[in-house]
């Protein structure tokens, strides 16, 4: 399919997708749209991040909404406050020249007292961490027994987090004859036992492959040394780069923190941010990131779920990812919007296997730089 008319869009969302420059739908939003659009049943989506998710479920659900009533008909849960924020902002900017529709987000880190103020307006689509739902639920600040479409973003995410039985909480809290539509990167067997529960035994599913997923303007590098000399070539590497900003990805909080101060007392401005930062300190790094005072933002797997800053021009990988679903989220951070990007890993030899079976599972070729 070339443009989004073909999979039955209407025009005034065609419009305001072309206006960001979302042209041609990838490959999950040509498997997806068609079908929710016509089918109201549940369904599964398979498919990593940076595929186009976000447009692949918001189409449908704000092309069979009802503007006019002014109830939560939609719930979108997703595992980070960041996640949120973007999937809201992507629903805002598709509803620029159709009928008015209030999508909220609600996360923890921000006050409740804030965000109960904004649900007292007319709000049809809540886009919701669920930790920060259940408080709001407890206190009785939204009603969402009239929700007839859920939406469980970053599926495999949220169930690694603890979030199962808020899950399971808000789930008997919505209209029975709901319909649940899960995107998931992985189905681990917690989740497996979710759908299980919740869906019937032959629901659809759609499974994006590997090989479509990976951005082709990244080029993937592979630099070789040990253990004690790696952080002096990849301090080399930075250095290199200019003016030019990115990621410098760790497995660990501690790796982390320890690379990020190591930067900081060679004069590289750099920060990092990991899951145990409170989300005051994680959101001033992140601003500053954004407004270019740090040229380095280093992070872990899951503390950049939902980073989405455009002008990134590499991502160094300090140490490879536990699973190959992060490679491709993490080397997706760069090359956005046509740009070009380099992700380079720092390996020794004997993890030069893994770099082999990165290439294999992702159908990508890396360079070796010397």
């Amino acid at each position: 399919m070339e443009n989004f008319n073909q999979l039955g869009v209407n025009e005034n969302l065609v419009k305001a997708l072309e206006e960001n420059k979302i042209i041609k739908p990838s490959e999950i939003q040509q498997l997806v749209i068609p079908y929710l659009l016509k089918n109201n049943t549940d369904f599964i989506g398979q498919a990593q991040t940076g595929t186009g998710k976000t447009v692949a479920f918001g189409i449908p659900l704000l092309q069979r909404l009802n503007p006019k009533i002014k109830e939560i008909q939609v719930l979108v849960l997703s595992p980070t406050r960041e996640l949120c924020q973007q999937i809201a902002k992507q629903i805002f900017k598709m509803t620029k020249y159709s009928e008015k529709v209030f999508a909220e987000a609600v996360y923890g880190g921000e006050k409740i007292d804030i965000q109960i103020a904004r649900l007292q307006r007319p709000t049809q689509v809540v886009v919701a961490t669920p930790g920060r739902l259940m408080d709001l639920l407890e206190r009785k600040a939204l009603d969402i027994s009239k929700v007839k479409t859920i939406v469980l973003d970053e599926a495999d995410e949220m169930l690694s987090m603890g979030f199962k039985e808020a899950i399971d909480n808000i789930i008997g809290q919505i209209h029975p004859e709901n319909i649940k539509w899960l995107f998931t990167a992985t189905i681990p067997d917690s989740l497996k036992k979710l759908t299980e529960k919740y869906m019937a035994p032959d629901v659809h599913k759609v499974t994006v492959s590997r090989l479509e997923v990976v951005n082709s303007k990244i080029e993937h590098q592979f630099f070789i040394c040990e253990a004690k000399e790696k952080f002096d070539f990849v301090l080399r590497f930075l250095e290199s780069q200019g003016a030019a900003r990115g990621i410098v990805f760790c497995r660990t909080r501690d790796d982390a923190q320890m690379v990020a101060k190591r930067l900081k007392a060679k004069n590289v401005l750099a920060d990092a941010i990991h899951g145990d930062l409170e989300q005051r300190d994680r959101d001033k790094v992140m601003r500053a990131f954004k407004n270019k005072k740090i040229q380095v933002l280093v992070a872990t797997d899951i503390s950049a779920r939902g980073i989405d800053i455009e002008g990134l021009s590499y991502v160094v990988h300090y140490q490879l990812p536990d699973q190959i679903e992060y490679y491709t989220h993490r080397s997706g951070r760069t090359a956005r919007a046509g740009k070009r990007g380099i992700s380079i890993a720092f390996v020794s030899s004997e993890e030069l296997k893994i770099i082999r079976v990165i290439e294999k599972n992702l159908n990508i070729k890396f360079l070796k730089i010397k």
